[in-house]
């Protein structure tokens, strides 16, 4: 993985709602770091530091660093609550990460060859069933994102979870719950709203033909 992210934190030792809230006044972000055996650790981040962090879609799938006053811990994200009105995190909840144990996190889907697509050429219109699926492997084996090629589909054609291919070590998550889970992925479908535009043209040349000669008396 070319990509890092490194977050500096402070222990909250202040907890509560009105903690809560007063940190949030600064422009703090309270977040845990929990697992691998060892004790919760309540801590805070700076909230420009962790929004901006946020912004790139590799936050979510890689191994994070915390700098939690001098001590390192190596987390992935789990939860992150945002404001339901506002551009403000709320809340972040980081996992321990051991290097020797496998872990689950979801992550994001890129899809290629769209345009290269001979369904998409017809005018068939792609659609994505997922955005992420969910992977389990060692943490250094965890990708940044996995690819699905759909430049070879046609109109009607789909993929599924057990079309996706993964590098050795990856496993998809609902896969290894049997085959009634491997889900639709993406799709190319007949247009539609094309097909019902082209009946009414056909239908309107049909009304607006030549009207047939009347027979003389």
């Amino acid at each position: 993985m070319s990509i890092s992210f490194e977050l500096a934190a402070s222990i909250r030792k202040d907890l509560g709602k009105g903690a809560t809230r007063r940190l949030r006044k600064q422009e703090m972000v309270p977040a845990v770091i929990y697992g691998a055996g060892a004790d919760p650790v309540s801590i805070t981040l700076g909230h420009n530091q962790l929004m901006h962090s946020t912004e790139n879609e590799a936050f979510f799938s890689h191994i994070l660093s915390i700098d939690v006053e001098g001590k390192k811990e190596k987390v992935i994200i789990k939860a992150l609550q945002r404001h339901p009105a506002k551009s403000v995190l709320m809340h972040a909840d980081f996992m321990r990460v051991s290097m020797k144990e496998k872990l689950k996190v979801h992550v994001p889907i890129h899809f290629i060859g769209e345009e290269e697509a001979p369904g998409a050429k017809q005018g068939g219109v792609v659609t994505h069933s997922m955005v992420d699926v969910e992977i389990q492997c060692l943490p250094k084996d965890l990708p940044e994102f996995v690819e699905v090629d759909v430049s070879a589909l046609e109109i009607g054609d789909s993929l599924h979870l057990s079309d996706i291919k993964l590098t050795k070590g990856l496993e998809v998550v609902a896969l290894m719950q049997g085959e009634d889970h491997d889900l639709q992925v993406v799709a190319i479908q007949a247009n539609r709203a094309a097909e019902v535009d082209e009946e009414l043209e056909e239908a309107e040349e049909v009304e607006g033909g030549e009207p047939e000669e009347e027979s003389g008396e």
